[in-house]
C-alpha cells in the first residue's frame, strides 16, 4: 500500500470551527459536535489521525490539484497556459492585480496545512505514546509548516507569522513578517524536522517526509539566500544519504515505482480517493485531459539530440503510449494538442481498463535537484561542480562536462526538471543576481503561443497580496510594491 491510501480527508478540532459528521463504520468517529480540542488530544492514534490531515489539503484543487501549479508554472517560457481559464492569461502575461482568485485561494489553503501543524505542535507533546512516534509526527508538522511557508514566502514575500503561541493567545491578525525574518523561521522550521524525522520510511509510511526531505527544502532556501556554504553543507547530506538518483529517469513518474529513493517529498495521488487533478490538466483532451500546460517548442530545442528526458517528460507526434482499454498502444500526433503540438508526459498515464490513473502522483523535490544546488553552489563560489551535475547527466546516458559553468547548470535544470514548475522562480532569482535578464527572456517573440510580455522588475517578483486578505484584516496586511 503506498503512502496516497492513508490520506485521511476529515478535519482536526481546534482548528475550524466546524466539524463534518460521519457515518459510523465509515470514520467511527463521533458525529458533528460530539469532538473537542480537550476530548480529541489523548493518544498516539489521535496524534497519526492530526498529522495525516496535514497532507490532505495538497492534493486540492486550490494547490497541487491545480491553481498552485499555474501560478509558479504558467509564466515561464517552457509552458504555454492553452487550456480554457481565461484567468490564467493575466499570469502568463503580469497582467494580474490583487483580485485574481488564484491568490486568496491558495493562501487560504496554505494556512489550512499551517494551523494543522501548529495544532500538532502545541498538542502532541503532552501525549503520553511511544517517543520513536511523536518525534516522527512533530517532524512532520515542523516539516509541513516549513514548507508551506516556503511556498508562500516564494509566491508573496514576507508572510504573517502564524505560530504556537499566536494560536494560544487566539492572535491571528498579524501584519506581514519581512522575507527576512520568514525564512528565518522556514529555516528554524526545516532544522527541526531534519533532527526529528527518521532518515527513511517503510512499509506504509513510505512517502511521508524524512530527514532528506528537510535538507534538500533547506538547500533550495539557502540557494534563493544566496548562502552557497551552507547550501552545499546541506545538500551534501542528501547526496551521502540513503537518496541515490533512481537508475532510469522516468522511475520517477512511473506509478510502479514513483517512491524510489530520489522521491523526498511527493503530492500523492489515489485512484478515486484523493487524485489530484493535475494529471488531467496536462493531458491530450481525446484521452482524457483537459489541454492545459502546453509546451513550448523553445522548451523541445533545448535538449541535446540524444538526451531520452525529452521523451520521458514531453508527448511528441510519433510516441506511442498505452491507453488502456479497446484504445491500447496509441500514436501521439501534433493534432491532439490544439496550441503548440505537444503535452507535458511526466504525470499522465492510463490504466489497463483505460482511463487516466489517479495513482499518479506529483513530485516536488527529487534528490537530482539537491545534486544540481550544491553544483550550483560550488560554481558561484568559484569552486567545481562537474561531479554533481555529471551524476545527473551520466543518469541519462549523456557525456559529462568539464569546467561547467552557470550556462551548463541553466540548461541541466532546464531539461531535468522540464514540468515542474521550476524554471520561472530560477530565472527570478538568477536575474535578482544578474545571470541572466528575464525581461529580455520574456520580452522575446517566440511565435503565437509565446509572444512578447512585461516583466517589470520588482513588481513581478511576487504576487499581489489577496484583497480579500488585506480587507479581512482591516489593512493590517500591506500589500506589495507596485500592485
Amino acid at each position: 500500500m503506498n503512502w496516497g491510501a492513508l490520506f485521511l480527508m476529515f478535519l482536526i478540532p481546534g482548528l475550524f470551527s466546524f466539524m463534518y459528521g460521519c457515518d459510523e463504520g465509515i470514520l467511527d468517529v463521533p458525529p458533528y459536535g460530539q469532538t473537542t480540542t480537550e476530548d480529541f488530544w489523548r493518544n498516539s492514534d489521535d496524534a497519526e489521525a492530526a498529522v495525516n490531515a496535514i497532507y490532505e489539503p495538497l492534493g486540492n484543487h486550490d494547490l497541487w490539484g491545480h491553481r498552485i501549479n499555474t501560478l509558479m508554472g504558467i509564466p515561464e517560457d517552457d509552458q504555454y497556459r492553452a487550456g480554457d481559464h481565461g484567468v490564467h492569461s493575466d499570469i502568463e502575461n503580469f497582467t494580474y492585480d490583487s483580485s485574481h482568485p488564484y491568490f486568496e485561494s491558495t493562501w487560504r489553503r496554505m494556512y489550512e496545512i499551517i494551523n494543522r501543524s501548529n495544532d500538532i505542535i502545541i498538542n502532541v507533546p503532552n501525549i503520553n505514546m511511544d517517543q520513536g512516534l511523536k518525534n516522527r509526527i512533530l517532524g512532520e508538522a515542523y516539516f509541513m509548516r516549513g514548507f508551506t511557508y516556503w511556498y508562500l514566502s516564494k509566491l508573496f514575500g514576507g508572510m504573517p507569522l502564524i505560530l504556537e503561541q499566536n494560536v494560544i493567545d487566539n492572535d491571528f491578525n498579524k501584519p506581514r513578517a519581512t522575507l527576512e525574518q520568514t525564512q528565518s523561521q522556514i529555516e528554524s522550521d526545516l532544522i527541526q524536522a531534519a533532527d526529528l524525522l527518521p532518515l527513511t520510511h517503510s512499509g506504509n509510511s513510505v512517502g511521508r517526509p524524512n530527514k532528506g526531505s528537510a535538507w534538500a527544502y533547506l538547500t533550495k532556501l539557502y540557494m534563493f539566500q544566496e548562502r552557497f556554504q551552507d547550501a552545499i553543507s546541506s545538500g551534501n547530506q542528501v547526496i551521502s544519504g540513503p537518496y541515490p538518483l533512481a537508475p532510469v529517469f522516468d522511475q520517477n513518474f512511473k506509478i510502479e515505482t514513483q517512491y524510489n529513493p530520489e522521491i523526498l517529498f511527493t503530492v500523492a495521488g489515489a485512484q478515486g480517493w484523493s487524485a489530484p487533478a493535475h494529471r488531467i490538466y496536462s493531458s491530450p483532451r481525446p484521452w482524457g485531459g483537459w489541454d492545459f500546460h502546453a509546451p513550448l517548442p523553445n522548451l523541445l530545442e533545448e535538449y541535446e539530440d540524444d538526451d531520452p528526458r525529452q521523451g520521458y517528460s514531453i508527448m511528441r507526434p510519433g510516441d506511442v503510449y498505452d491507453l488502456g482499454g479497446d484504445r491500447g498502444e496509441t500514436v501521439y500526433s501534433a493534432d491532439l494538442s490544439p496550441t503548440t503540438g505537444y503535452h507535458f508526459q511526466k504525470f499522465s498515464q492510463w490504466r489497463s481498463a483505460g482511463g487516466l490513473d489517479g495513482d499518479s502522483n506529483i513530485p516536488l523535490m527529487r534528490s537530482a535537484e539537491a545534486y544540481l544546488y550544491v553544483a550550483e553552489a560550488k560554481i558561484r563560489l568559484g569552486q567545481n561542480g562537474d561531479t554533481e551535475l555529471n551524476a545527473v547527466r551520466q543518469r541519462s546516458g549523456l557525456a559529462p562536462v568539464t569546467n561547467a559553468t552557470m550556462q551548463h547548470i541553466i540548461h541541466e535544470r532546464r531539461v531535468e526538471l522540464a514540468g515542474e514548475n521550476k524554471r520561472h522562480f530560477d530565472l527570478m532569482r538568477w536575474d535578482k543576481a544578474n545571470i541572466v535578464d528575464i525581461v529580455a527572456i520574456y520580452g522575446e517573440d517566440r511565435g503565437p503561443f509565446d509572444p512578447t510580455r512585461n516583466f517589470v522588475r520588482p513588481k513581478h517578483y511576487y504576487y499581489a497580496i489577496p484583497q480579500n486578505q488585506i480587507d479581512i484584516s482591516g489593512g493590517v496586511l500591506e500589500q506589495n510594491p507596485g500592485h
